[in-house]
């Protein structure tokens, strides 16, 4: 299979104040990056560095992956996506998911209930907003009533879902442009893909994939052992990696978790889960391993720079389509 014909980055880099990252964004275009990518967790919001970058990149696709169906009402959800698709008119993705416990309830006191419905709910109420219709409708997991768009972004922007296991799979392939897949190595995308094109055969694939080029293996895995605890310990990650066969592997890292060893727990991930989940080595052989992503059904890599010993700008540099 040839390389993908899109390849993302995400943004913002980290270190940084988003106001000093213009030059950063202009030349990841220059260097062949097709894509931007911005994330919500506990950072910069979803929307705000790619506003910047619609000015600073007029060429590049945006996207999110991705932003909560909770933490917005409806009717800001749908504003907030409106006027990201008219500020970069046919190259804004909206990539909405699940989120997770932690960041849903713990950091913003929503409920985290029902999550598959609600992402569901949401992007069914964006398809009708984004198209000027009056919603009003009880919905599964909450209720609108007579909200209509004052401004309708042309073209509409795509809409995909973040998923993990085979009911959101088969969400986005069904209901939505396509899946944006998240932690898990280039051999997981053969068992994760076939549910999304259930869908139809042409979805988009959008996987981020956390990236090191570095050789100081000792070093990447580490760290990326506490990286991989701190996600892998949240309930719908630990579900998903079950789902995948990991179970046997992560079972030591769990128990300890619960114990509350994390020191521990993240030194019981084996070497192999970590080369695996992480694309780590120098610059030639991440690219090699990014490209396992493609081959395996991947149609849009987004690279998530992990901060290892290595300088953000320079690793972007070195993993660029044009550095090959």
């Amino acid at each position: 299979m040839s390389p993908s014909k899109r390849y993302g980055m995400t943004i913002p880099f980290e270190g940084t104040p988003l106001h000093e990252q213009r030059e950063w964004i202009e030349e990841l275009v220059e260097l062949g990056y097709t894509d931007l990518w911005s994330s919500e967790a506990g950072g910069t919001d979803g929307f705000t560095p790619l506003a910047l970058a619609a000015v600073w990149a007029p060429s590049a696709r945006l996207g999110t992956a991705i932003v909560p169906a909770f933490t917005r009402g409806p009717g800001l959800m749908a504003m907030s996506v409106a006027s990201m698709a008219e500020a970069a008119p046919g190259r804004f993705v909206f990539g909405i998911g699940t989120s997770s416990n932690i960041i849903v309830e713990d950091w913003n006191g929503v409920p985290f209930e029902k999550p598959y419905q609600r992402t569901r709910d949401m992007l069914r109420f964006l398809r009708r907003a984004l198209r000027g219709e009056k919603v009003t409708e009880e919905f599964e997991t909450f209720s609108v009533k007579g909200f209509r768009l004052g401004r309708i972004p042309e073209p509409a922007p795509s809409i995909m879902v973040a998923a993990l296991r085979p009911g959101m799979l088969r969400l986005a392939g069904r209901e939505s442009d396509g899946a944006i897949i998240n932690w898990l190595s280039a051999d997981d995308v053969k068992r994760v893909v076939p549910y999304v094109h259930e869908g139809g055969p042409d979805k988009e694939i959008v996987a981020r994939i956390f990236v090191c080029p570095s050789e100081d293996t000792e070093l990447v895995r580490r760290l990326g052992r506490f990286a991989i605890a701190a996600y892998m310990n949240v309930p719908v990650y630990a579900a998903f990696h079950e789902w995948l066969g990991r179970g046997e592997q992560l079972e030591p890292m769990w128990r300890l978790w619960k114990q509350g060893d994390r020191r521990a727990a993240a030194a019981a991930i084996p070497d192999e889960v970590v080369d695996e989940i992480l694309v780590h080595g120098s610059p030639a052989q991440c690219r090699a391993h990014i490209q396992r992503y493609v081959e395996n059904g991947v149609t849009t890599p987004a690279l998530a720079l992990l901060p290892f010993g290595c300088d953000p700008r320079q690793a972007a540099r070195d993993l660029a389509p044009a550095a090959g």
